[in-house]
């Protein structure tokens, strides 16, 4: 074929010229202030997380752009926001993050459009998205409301789509620098959230905004750091690094499917199905009174070095995370008897909830190592209003439709003992030898029950070593197996080779409620 003289390539020469402006970022002086503070940019951030050479940028050349009278281009501010399709681990996902070189990560040119793209990208084509979170990412400054003449009436963009996605696709969200107002509420309302040790803090208005309105001079650590949002589980997880961030965040991603139509996929098995840790048989001490280690147990029943956990700063009565069954991504509950014995907390209840909720909206079936001894009580457990928080997470649990069992470790006693499980459902659950349960414990429930008789006998501690023995008899769990009050009592060492066994059949059950739940994710 001939070829015309006139070709496009310098219309093509002066996008890959802008392209390269676009690169540029806010500017070799901004660009060396983020690496002296520790922060890498966010193309470096998007280059380091995602499968080299698999990011592919929309929306490279929006921004700001002035020319002169004779329309030629003066000077390029790219939009601080930048987004594209990526892969991780090979699978397709959208991937986008605030540019802290320019303006600081506040809005700015089409910073807002881009992020809505992003959020109904990753919607319309079903993939997880991840939010590299670097400033407010809201409405700019006043001092964009001088530039335009004019204020407005408070909108989040694309909302809607943020919602909307919680109950559709994977969310993962990372905090990497100071993020306040929109940019926290970005971090927040996700299934996966984490910030890095030292260089990262959430708020929702910085320390200028807080002095001014509240009359409170803060540092930026002090108003927001890790010590206080690891803790009160506005993030899950704490990376050391930048580079720990984004390796949590392609580990948490591994577990899940793309989408709520999908089930997560199976790794290649790496471990033996029918391992039996013979140290099992004496994980859990006699002398009820004594803790053991919950997390040894997990190790040791689920495929070696498998289990992620999730938010083990905060509610740390309750252990969560995901962890692997003959390959089968599973979520995994337990109780931690070195936290208030394993009792539910009010932020142990938030914690269960979010997690029942993330398992149930991508189709994990849930293991719960349960050995939970009740709601803490006493009056700073109502003081944190434990009840309600409580009553949110049996809500979850008996809203959940995932496959489930139950381990059954020691202690299930009262309301949230009874939270175990949706026990109106086929209940299924596995009981060691060391369990135990009623609705209160002997050595509390003697004292209310018999409160009178106590008062009244001559030697209150001979009765109560009578009531204690008598009705310790009964507190066998083979009598409540005789009764049918349990579906199974096993030796410790089954337990591996029992749950390899259920999570074939529980991913084939799965199989056949697929798509998301009808009453969507609680952020």
């Amino acid at each position: 074929m001939t070829q015309s003289n006139e070709t496009w390539q310098p219309e093509v020469d002066e996008i890959r010229r802008r392209e390269q402006l676009a690169y540029g970022m806010g500017g070799p002086e901004n660009i060396a202030r983020q690496h002296a503070g520790g922060k890498l940019t966010v193309r470096e951030r998007i280059a380091a997380l995602v499968d080299p050479g698999s990011f592919a940028e929309f929306g490279t050349l929006a921004g700001k752009a002035e020319y002169d009278e004779e329309g030629n281009l003066v000077s390029f501010r790219p939009a601080n926001f930048v987004a594209g399709m990526a892969r991780i681990a090979g699978r397709r996902v959208v991937v986008g993050g605030d540019d802290f070189t320019v303006r600081g990560g506040a809005a700015d040119a089409a910073i807002a459009g881009k992020q809505v793209y992003a959020e109904r990208m990753a919607r319309e084509l079903k993939v997880p998205i991840v939010r590299l979170v670097d400033g407010t990412g809201g409405g700019g400054s006043v001092r964009t409301q001088g530039t335009q003449g004019h204020t407005y009436i408070p909108a989040n963009p694309g909302w809607d789509t943020v919602i909307a996605n919680l109950s559709e696709v994977p969310v993962v969200a990372a905090a990497l620098g100071s993020v306040a107002g929109l940019g926290a509420a970005r971090v927040v309302t996700s299934h996966f959230s984490i910030m890095v040790k030292g260089t990262s803090q959430v708020f929702v208005a910085g320390p200028p905004v807080v002095e001014a309105g509240m009359g409170e001079t803060v540092t930026k650590e002090e108003l927001g750091g890790w010590e206080i949002h690891w803790r009160n589980g506005v993030v899950d997880n704490l990376a050391e690094s930048e580079e720990d961030a984004f390796a949590q965040i392609r580990r948490f991603l591994s577990y899940l499917p793309q989408n709520a139509w999908e089930q997560p996929a199976r790794s290649e098995p790496n471990d033996d199905p029918k391992r039996r840790d013979e140290w099992l048989i004496g994980a859990i001490p006699k002398n009820r009174r004594r803790p053991y280690r919950v997390r040894q147990i997990i190790a040791s029943v689920f495929d070696r070095d498998s289990f992620f956990e999730i938010g083990a700063g905060w509610g740390q009565s309750v252990v969560t995370g995901f962890a692997r069954l003959d390959g089968y991504p599973v979520g995994v509950l337990a109780n931690d008897p070195y936290h208030y014995g394993g009792g539910l907390t009010a932020q142990g209840s938030e914690k269960l909830a979010r997690f029942v909720d993330l398992c149930d909206t991508f189709h994990l079936p849930c293991v719960n190592l349960a050995d939970q001894p009740g709601f803490v009580i006493g009056t700073w457990g109502e003081k944190q209003a434990t009840i309600r928080k409580g009553a949110l997470a049996l809500a979850a649990v008996f809203q959940a439709r995932v496959p489930w069992v139950t381990i059954i470790l020691r202690r299930l006693y009262g309301v949230a003992g009874a939270g175990h499980a949706n026990t109106a459902g086929l209940n299924l659950r596995y009981a060691w030898p060391s369990a135990d349960w009623g609705s209160l414990p002997l050595e509390g429930g003697i004292e209310a029950a018999y409160k009178r008789d106590l008062a009244a006998a001559e030697d209150p501690d001979a009765l109560r070593a009578e009531l204690m023995a008598k009705l310790g008899a009964v507190r066998s769990p083979l009598r409540t197996a005789h009764a049918f009050g349990v579906e199974h009592l096993i030796d410790p060492r089954e337990t591996r080779p029992i749950l390899c066994d259920w999570v074939e059949q529980a991913y084939a059950v799965e199989r056949h409620q697929l798509g998301p739940r009808l009453r969507g994710h609680r952020p």
